[in-house]
């Protein structure tokens, strides 16, 4: 049986990178008696693949854990056996069975992602207070980044494993609004194509004249292309499975 965990990651934790969090949740699965299942041969390692892993400081209440059990369990009972486990700054949301098939991964699945984006100093009170009516963001930036969206193409520099190469992102771009909590966005993820948020400021803020402001990268959920329909677009990775209620 496969399963997919979601968890949120904020606070001091958003200094640990994706293979501490890797060890992190191995470690955890232990503790909280979780019936993972295990590779084959001489050096056995748990079967877990993470969709899309968070940079280096940024802050996500939409990270996704696919693993494989050998074992029952329900996903009450995971999920409060995990969250007596966990340090502060990463608490598991939900623990749902998904489609045996490879296809139906994380990782294979990525399209899309959402983040908020608030200014550096006002990143703990923005995060907290999601209907803040104090706008943190210049009221001229509205018409700017109307205008930033309405270009026909933005191309950048963009570096590569292996080297660096001109992109145009705009198409990439799916949704770039502001709100009274901050710019938020809709950027193409996965393997196929994958838009840093960090990457459309620079050039946002290159377009103003204001690239000395400090951000900070708050992700909201991650996405997979809607398997029923064009409307919506896009549906969570959480929605793609089904609560365990009973072993």
């Amino acid at each position: 049986m496969k399963v997919r965990i979601k968890f949120r990651k904020y606070g001091i934790l958003k200094y640990i990178g994706h293979l501490d969090v890797m060890r992190f949740f191995q470690k955890a699965m232990r503790r909280a008696d979780i019936p993972i299942a295990f590779t084959g041969g001489y050096s056995p390692h748990m079967i877990m693949s993470f969709a899309q892993p968070l940079g280096l400081g940024v802050t996500s209440e939409g990270e996704y854990l696919d693993i494989e059990l050998a074992g029952d369990i329900t996903s009450e009972d995971a999920v409060r056996q995990l969250n007596q486990t966990m340090a502060n700054g990463i608490d598991v949301v939900s623990f749902r069975q998904i489609q045996d098939e490879k296809k139906y991964s994380g990782m294979t699945l990525v399209a899309a992602a959402d983040y908020l984006i608030v200014p550096k100093d006002m990143e703990e009170t923005a995060l907290r207070e999601h209907n803040s009516e104090t706008a943190v963001f210049p009221d001229n930036w509205n018409e700017a980044l109307a205008a930033f969206l309405e270009q026909p193409e933005i191309k950048v520099m963009k570096k590569t494993k292996r080297s660096e190469k001109e992109v145009d992102i705009r198409p990439m771009i799916y949704d770039m609004h502001m709100e009274p909590s901050g710019i938020c966005m809709q950027l193409a993820a996965g393997s196929e194509n994958n838009l840093k948020p960090d990457l459309v400021m620079e050039t946002f803020l290159k377009y103003v004249g204001e690239e000395e402001v400090k951000l900070h990268y708050h992700r909201r959920e991650v996405y997979a292309k809607n398997p029923k329909s064009e409307n919506p677009r896009f549906v969570s990775l959480e929605s793609l499975g089904w609560d365990i209620l009973s072993c």
